[in-house]
């Protein structure tokens, strides 16, 4: 059910410490804010200095307020920091909104006294936002504890920035986006993100989550809140571009980026993932309109030919299907439209609307009844008309008539969609003219720009049906931690789990390898353990015919490298298989994440690999393969038969299973995993030791 927070959202009295009548503090614009609903709730405001604030008696002290207070805001110098959260908490606060900064920001002294201040709180059953946080308001029960106002609506704005917030407050005002919360997130050293999202979850004025994050803390538990909240999350992160943290021993460490790793939580938690505030403000507007649809057959109707080719490529590339309509479709709108149009999509007006603007509508009513259409995207001159009546701008060509006919259009496009509700977003050269006004009002997103306005309806088409079912997957429980990380080792301990291997046998001189010849036949595979990219290094020999061969390549690889141990393996049947790569990284704030793609000596050219939350179940493992770009080979070309995909599937899940039960292994791979008509087979394994512990690698065939 997640934390109580009622006492921070909706308290009975509030106070504010360090209060002030200089307009270049903080407790100043905060206390100024408090007052806004002076009768909704006591507000006390409290200055060492007694005096007057604001027009209003100053406490000298909380004590001395006399009466419990819920809430307290602490805007403070930090040297007095504690003593003012010490005295909220004697004075009964359930409820502590801490404003002063030098914490955990300022470096390990300062974490210290933030966990020491954290810990007095939650042992007095109270909770804590912040410090170094810039207030809070809730317009749905008038709690204004913040520098700024927030336009009242159904969006609740968690932020570790507050510029950005004011940024977001500003876009969203010409699209009609309104906040029922604000909660700058500070340093988190109590109140988590998850807290927040689970009680904003539960709250309900609230219809969407905006998320602006630089630290997730428990990014896991993030997207697993956002998974079960039952409305929309839409998060803007920072530092999508660099790498994590991490030794990249392994091709998986290599490749894995910050950026794939909230990516792949967001996809799994069904989060909207945006890279600025513009298209956060884009992507609320769209989520607001509250009509979606798992389909992305996308029909682009404009009434310019360039305006139809710009939208037609924008909606690729953020997506969504323009597919050729059909025979049915195409009769249904030769029905409304003139003979010079073009029905095959983009739809094309070819100029009718200028003869009779209701063609819009009509058009518009054909689309959204069509089985063949998911979504709509209108775009080019409508609202023109009616904006030359305006003074906006628009041709001054056809008067009042056709901007009568255009707001009747507006009026009967509205009418449709209440018939065949679906996804409908409108590109307009004339954004604020009535006719788009009316389409706005009533909900449907309207943009002057081509891309924002493709952004908006791929955001209410939804994601593939694999993507919404995949959900956040629970982590199995801590298994015995590995004893031999060595490459024999981490082959037990993924045979035991299923993974099938070829025969192998680590020797570590010519007696052994004789011995080891004699258990299995050839061809052989020679490979010299505890060396690094051992391919690039010439540490792997295949296709060792005989004995006489394996021994040949022991001698020779021994001679040059040294090794201390090799692996004499069972050559495995190439023929027809496909090699792929399956990696887990244990990610700081996300934990095991996994890393599924085509492998083999290629893997970090070609960089076609896809993210999972671990564990992947079977049937994900299997959508995230036929995401890949060279999804292709996976059926076949060229006349070469199909691999066995759902086998593959299965020894991915088994993999990512065993690499989320062991947290510490830091990196898991196994390249290649051979994938063949007939089944699947591991080639080849590795892990890395999480630090503190020494990383302890095991071969590793590129």
């Amino acid at each position: 059910m997640g934390r109580d927070l009622t006492a921070l959202f909706d308290p009975r009295s509030v106070a504010v410490v360090g209060a002030s009548d200089d307009p270049a503090k903080y407790g100043h614009a905060v206390a100024a804010q408090a007052l806004r609903a002076p009768d909704r709730r006591p507000v006390h405001l409290v200055n060492r200095r007694g005096g007057t604030v604001l027009g209003r008696t100053a406490a000298t002290s909380l004590s001395a307020v006399g009466e419990p207070v819920d809430l307290v805001v602490v805007s403070v110098p930090g040297a007095g920091f504690e003593a003012a959260v010490d005295e909220a908490l004697a004075c009964g606060a359930k409820a502590i909104v801490a404003i002063t900064a030098g914490f955990a920001e300022a470096g390990p002294a300062g974490l210290a006294r933030q966990r020491a201040v954290a810990d007095r709180v939650r042992a007095a059953g109270a909770v804590l936002v912040g410090p170094n946080c810039l207030g809070i308001a809730d317009n749905t029960t008038e709690l204004y504890l913040a520098s700024d106002r927030f336009a009242p609506g159904g969006v609740a704005l968690l932020s570790q920035s507050g510029n950005l917030a004011l940024e977001l407050q500003l876009r969203g005002e010409p699209h009609g986006l309104g906040y029922s919360r604000f909660v700058s997130l500070g340093n988190q050293a109590d109140v988590t993100l998850v807290d927040l999202v689970q009680d904003c979850a539960r709250h309900e004025a609230t219809s969407a989550i905006a998320v602006y994050a630089e630290d997730f803390g428990d990014g896991r538990a993030f997207a697993a809140a956002a998974a079960a909240a039952g409305k929309p999350v839409v998060l803007l992160t920072a530092g999508r571009g660099t790498a994590s943290a991490r030794s990249a021993q392994s091709h998986t460490g290599a490749l894995t980026t910050s950026a794939d790793v909230v990516a792949a939580a967001c996809r799994d938690a069904g989060v909207e993932l945006v890279r600025t505030p513009r298209e956060m403000t884009v992507v609320l507007a769209a989520l607001g309109a509250g009509v979606r649809t798992r389909g992305r057959r996308t029909a682009v109707f404009t009434d310019g030919g360039g305006h139809g080719a710009d939208a037609a490529d924008a909606a690729e590339d953020a997506g969504l299907d323009v597919p050729e309509l059909g025979g049915p479709t195409q009769d249904a709108l030769l029905t409304v439209l003139w003979e010079q149009s073009s029905v095959g999509n983009p739809v094309d007006l070819a100029g009718m609307g200028e003869q009779r603007p209701l063609s819009y509508a009509d058009t518009v009513g054909a689309l959204l009844a069509s089985d063949e259409v998911d979504a709509v995207l209108m775009t080019g001159y409508f609202g023109g008309y009616a904006a030359s009546e305006g003074g906006l701008g628009g041709s001054p060509a056809g008067g009042s008539v056709l901007a009568e006919g255009e707001a009747r259009a507006a009026k009967e496009i509205v009418s449709h969609l209440v018939s065949a509700p679906k996804p409908l977003v409108v590109q307009s050269m004339y954004p604020r003219s009535p006719s788009c006004r009316t389409l706005a009002e009533a909900g449907v997103p309207v943009f002057a720009a081509t891309e924002d306005a493709a952004r908006a309806l791929a955001a209410m088409t939804g994601r593939e049906a694999a993507d919404r079912s995949a959900g956040v997957p629970p982590l199995p429980s801590a298994a015995t931690p590995l004893a031999d990380p060595g490459y024999h080792g981490v082959r037990a301990l993924l045979g035991a789990a299923g993974v099938p291997f070829p025969a192998a046998r680590e020797i570590t001189d010519e007696a052994g390898l004789l011995a080891a010849a004699a258990e299995f036949e050839g061809p052989y595979v020679l490979k010299a353990l505890h060396v690094l990219h051992k391919s690039d290094a010439g540490g792997v020999a295949l296709r060792l015919a005989d004995r006489d061969a394996l021994l040949a390549a022991y001698r020779e690889m021994h001679a040059r490298l040294g090794a201390p141990a090799y692996s004499v393996e069972a050559m495995a049947d190439l023929t027809d298989g496909i090699e792929l790569i399956v990696g887990v990284n244990q990610d700081p704030r996300f934990g095991p994440v996994a890393l599924v793609g085509l492998g083999g000596v290629l893997t970090e050219t070609l960089r076609d690999v896809a993210f999972a939350l671990a564990p992947v179940p079977a049937a994900r493992a299997e959508a995230l393969l036929r995401g890949l770009r060279s999804a292709a080979l996976l059926d076949g070309v060229r006349g070469r038969p199909a691999v066995d995909v759902a086998a593959a599937a299965a020894v991915i899940e088994r993999i990512t299973t065993v690499a989320a039960a062991h947290p510490e292994i830091a990196e898991l791979e196994v390249n290649p995993l051979l994938v063949r008509p007939d089944g699947a087979l591991a080639l080849d394994a590795r892990a890395v030791l999480r630090r503190p512990l020494h990383p302890t690698t095991c071969a590793l065939e590129d």
